[in-house]
């Protein structure tokens, strides 16, 4: 037997024992109790609660009316001051444009007005952000990552009144904040951390090197993760302490606006009244914080979608080919639909989600998670098909285009910008498992030791008995429901025979998910490709629902048109999840994960023969070593 023989069954365990360490360390920061009714839990479920989604909740007639006022004076100000163009060109948001922003109060949107913020709705923050990305991304990016993800939030839901007081005026003012978790060898697996904040007396000490940190390069405050012995916990970081280095700017294939740096702390001192919640709180923070700091992307991926409906209908007007408008060929005209239907839809899961998130009567971490994930996805989607209509002058720059005299659309530019949507905030892989995590914690809390291989045969008999009550209850739910009736959901007109076939398909799903964890047990959440379609479905039954809520509710102003682009979007929806659920159990998953094991261990190096690889050489993991700091302040 050879040493590489010895050693798999070892890398093997060690294997297992890291993902087991991740994973315990993962479940320990989830918020665990569902204190408030989910429409994206029950819709796993099979339960399809409509109720909970329509009506939409109003907002106060005062907010609204201090949200428009808003998103219109953002509109003027973006018109007058912006120049997307040369934010592209130069790598940098100018240092006036910052500064305006922040006297608009486009830095504090979402924060109190006690503190200084605009203190508006969740919707027209997403609003704004929409109206932003459409224009700029990495103006967006810049908005989107203080606020979402950067100090006011963590401090909005788990700051002390003191903390507030001294931070939020701060960044409602234009003083830039950001989010460290991301390091060199840590991702999405939190276990992994290696950046340590020790307590001396009144003080934390931190060291360690964060990777990724958008806005990190120009911050004024930071939000840092660190370990706190075995635990990871929260910290507002001053960004001009001592002690910290930003390494370099990082440079990226598009959002070349965005100043995201490698942040090296060294003996960093941080007092102890900076720490966020309680020591080893700081994954929950971080986790509860993205449950509406990931609003921000599907605000995003709306607008960039919306923008891309525009150029495609004027090119396809423009532009003659045999003849005919090249829209009105079919081959073109499928691509418009598809992209029309999708920038309607995708605002109405923004929308849908923005105001549940103002409401505050439903817990929305699967539908913020949803609306993430089929966002990102979508809209890339559709920018590559508005390339794919501008053939060369898609992938031709906006400044090339101009320089010989065209109109400049990037478009090229926004399929660039908007790629990173996918991965940002959690890749979709990643959201694929956590929304699964979220969807199956029924299952999981009936029968949890039933599927888990280390329980006793006294667990497990618990687990049965416990088990077996609740399937009783909830799989009879699942025969006929309200979707079999054909005069239900009558009130949405045309759009009723899509509700029904949502409900349906709701209940379908639930059992498809049973189906699944009674053919693989404990080993489901290892099917990865299987867990994901399922997820693929949900997403597709909420976007549905949202897209039919939202034609409801502007057919009373717009007519029959909300209606034609809902009932479109459906019908594309419908023929999505008809092969999502086709490749449930049609598949090659097996095939593939046994022949990626075989490239992984070098069987097949001869297909790589005959190329060169341009990498510039180096470590696949590594840190800048030494260098000058390029912090710069927002003058």
């Amino acid at each position: 037997m050879t040493e590489t023989e010895h050693t798999k069954p070892e890398l093997k365990a060690a294997e297992q024992a890291g993902y087991a360490e991740s994973r315990e360390v993962g479940e320990q920061a989830r918020e665990k109790e569902w204190t408030r009714p989910s429409f994206g839990k029950q819709l796993f479920l099979g339960d399809y609660r409509l109720d909970l989604v329509h009506p939409v909740p109003a907002l106060p007639a005062e907010d609204a009316r201090r949200g428009e006022e808003f998103v219109r004076a953002l509109r003027r100000y973006l018109e007058a001051h912006v120049d997307p163009a040369l934010i592209e060109r130069t790598a940098q948001i100018p240092d006036e444009v910052v500064k305006g922003l922040a006297e608009l109060g486009a830095f504090g949107i979402t924060i109190e007005r006690q503190y200084g913020g605009l203190g508006l709705p969740y919707l027209y923050y997403c609003r704004s952000l929409m109206l932003v990305s459409s224009y700029s991304p990495a103006l967006a990016t810049l908005l989107s990552a203080h606020q979402s993800i950067g100090v006011p939030q963590p401090l909005k839901l788990f700051g002390t009144e003191e903390q507030k007081r001294e931070f939020l005026p701060r960044c409602a003012r234009g003083e830039i904040s950001a989010f460290l978790l991301t390091e060199p060898d840590v991702g999405s697996d939190p276990a992994r951390l290696h950046t340590t904040a020790v307590r001396d007396g009144d003080e934390y000490v931190l060291d360690g090197v964060k990777l990724w940190t958008t806005n990190g390069v120009v911050a004024d405050l930071l939000v840092v993760m660190a370990r706190t012995g075995k635990k990871i916990s929260a910290f507002v970081v001053e960004a001009d302490s001592p002690g910290i280095t930003v390494q370099r700017r990082n440079a990226f294939m598009g959002l070349r606006g965005i100043e995201n740096g490698v942040t090296e702390f060294r003996q960093v001192r941080v007092p102890a009244r900076n720490l966020i919640g309680k020591e080893g709180q700081g994954l929950k923070i971080a986790l509860t914080t993205l449950n509406t700091g990931r609003l921000s992307l599907p605000a995003t991926c709306a607008g960039t979608t919306k923008w891309a409906m525009k150029i495609a209908r004027e090119w396809g007007n423009e532009r003659i080919q045999w003849g005919r408008k090249v829209g009105r060929h079919e081959a073109v005209a499928t691509k418009i639909a598809f992209i029309a239907a999708t920038a309607y839809a995708l605002e109405a899961v923004m929308e849908l989600t923005a105001r549940l998130a103002d409401d505050r009567s439903n817990d929305i971490r699967i539908e913020a998670a949803l609306a993430k994930l089929y966002g990102s996805e979508m809209s890339y989607r559709a920018l590559d098909e508005l390339v794919q209509m501008r053939g060369g002058r898609g992938y031709e720059t906006a400044e090339s285009l101009a320089a010989r005299g065209e109109r400049g659309v990037p478009a090229e530019q926004m399929l660039r910008d908007s790629r990173i949507n996918r991965i940002f905030e959690g890749s979709s892989e990643i959201m694929h498992l956590m929304i699964t995590r979220e969807a199956v914690d029924a299952h999981l809390s009936a029968a949890g030791e039933l599927i888990n291989p280390d329980a006793s045969r006294g667990e497990r008999a618990e687990a049965l008995r416990r088990a077996s009550a609740f399937y009783a209850r909830w799989l009879p739910s699942l025969v006929a429901g309200t979707g079999n009736l054909p005069t239900s959901y009558a009130a949405f007109g045309p759009l009723a025979g899509h509700l029904r076939f949502v409900e349906r398909t709701s209940r379908k799903l639930a059992r498809s998910t049973f189906y699944g964890m009674s053919r693989w047990q404990g080993r489901l959440e290892h099917k990865q490709s299987f867990l994901g379609r399922i997820v693929d479905i949900g997403a597709e039954l909420f976007a549905m629902t949202a897209t039919c809520v939202k034609a409801v509710e502007d057919a009373k102003d717009l007519g029959r048109r909300p209606y034609e682009l809902a009932d479109t979007f459906c019908h594309q929806a419908r023929k999505r999840v008809d092969g999502l659920f086709e490749q449930l159990w049609d598949n090659s998953d097996s095939q593939d994960v046994r022949l990626a094991g075989y490239v992984l261990d070098g069987r097949y190096t001869f297909v790589e023969e005959g190329v060169l690889d341009p990498s510039i050489d180096g470590p696949w993991i590594g840190t800048p070593d030494g260098g000058e700091d390029v912090r710069r302040k927002i003058h």
